[in-house]
């Protein structure tokens, strides 16, 4: 007997444009003007990007330098993650008069259960109305939203109306909703994963719920089995509310090229310092450690090592990224360096049974 979807009432709320829209609202003189928060002219990279300079192909993680290029008349702002990190609050404490059940991924979007709510509405369509008029009333920003029964499809509908809208994907619209949809569209789905689906065939929901598991485990491993699953609506993972991080990490864009190691050495050791910081800062310890390496070309290399034992101390985390960093010779000069630890002490092994078969959907759930 086929099983079906556990109907939950998820919504994925997403701010728009947050950095920049924080800058915008702080200083009018911005509003409508093309921004980018991080990054200069020369150097660094863009945080966020405003709407206006979006239209001029602006993106996160571009370098000043392209956004510049692409936006003649881009202007840059430092960043103030203490001001975003107050609005945020702000925003949290919205969510959390309709539900506990609130699991942030970030500063600016969180996924909330309201399957039961605080104000026993029983429309989440409703409900992310009213948190997205909420939210521009008392704090003067525009949300966007998506509304399913799963994390997975709640997150792709909140990018179909942005800025400032909300889609809905009620149960018996899900597999057409998921057919119709381009591959690079999926959560999770990067480019490069992308690009290999684009070699295999698979362009749509609909192309790659015609592979086997068996063929989606070959090229794509682990991988395959969660591609298997989503693309039929089947996505169990609960709304965390205290979301556990996989991964602690700091790091540093040059505003010179370094060639020198001697240099790296002493940035390492500036980086391993704020790392510490903020492992102490969370309780966390890790056995993993990831060396990230940006070069002046912008390739991007990382080099780990798996300890025996957990560490949080500067001392032991300089020593291992001095021992990746001399592990192989660099290939440029250097404008990005990073340090991570993983494998964290506080993960908690789960394993979830997933069905991996064609699952019937229920349709009488008021959204």
């Amino acid at each position: 007997m086929e099983k079906p979807l556990p109907l939950r009432k998820i919504i994925h709320v997403d701010m728009d444009a947050f950095y920049a829209s924080v800058e915008q609202m702080d200083n009018p003189e911005l509003k409508g003007k093309p921004l980018a928060v991080g990054g200069s002219e020369k150097r660094g990279v863009v945080s966020a990007a405003s709407y206006e300079a979006r239209k001029f192909g602006v993106r996160s993680a571009m370098s000043g330098y392209l956004a510049k290029k692409n936006c003649p008349d881009i202007i840059f702002v430092r960043p103030r993650f203490d001001r975003y990190k107050e609005i945020s609050y702000k925003i949290r404490q919205i969510f959390l008069d309709y539900t506990d059940l609130v699991e942030p991924l970030s500063l600016d979007e969180a996924y909330l259960d309201v399957t039961e709510n605080k104000k026993g509405n029983p429309s989440a369509t409703m409900i992310a109305t009213e948190i997205r008029k909420r939210i521009l009333d008392e704090v003067g920003l525009t949300a966007s939203a998506g509304i399913s029964i799963n994390k997975f499809i709640a997150k792709i509908a909140s990018d179909y109306n942005k800025p400032n809208g909300q889609k809905t994907v009620e149960p018996n619209e899900i597999i057409e909703f998921l057919e119709n949809l381009e591959v690079r569209k999926f959560y999770g789905v990067g480019k490069v994963t992308t690009q290999r689906m684009y070699q295999l065939g698979i362009f749509t929901g609909y192309d790659l719920k015609q592979k086997t598991l068996e063929f989606l485990t070959e090229h794509f491993g682990k991988s395959g089995g969660f591609y298997y699953n989503v693309v039929r609506g089947i996505h169990f993972s609960a709304v965390k509310p205290n979301r556990i991080p996989k991964s602690v990490g700091a790091e540093r864009t040059f505003s010179d090229n370094l060639s020198s190691e001697v240099f790296m050495l002493e940035r390492l050791e500036s980086i391993a310092n704020e790392l510490e910081r903020r492992l102490k800062k969370s309780k966390i310890a890790g056995k993993t450690i990831t060396l990230k390496i940006k070069y002046s070309d912008f390739k991007l290399q990382t080099r780990s090592k798996t300890l025996d034992y957990f560490i949080a101390d500067k001392s032991l985390i300089l020593e291992t990224a001095k021992e990746l960093l001399y592990q192989e010779k660099l290939q440029n000069s250097v404008r990005l360096l990073g340090i991570s630890l993983a494998n964290l002490n506080t993960e908690k092994e789960k394993k979830e049974v997933v069905a991996q078969k064609t699952v019937s959907v229920q349709l009488k759930f008021d959204f």
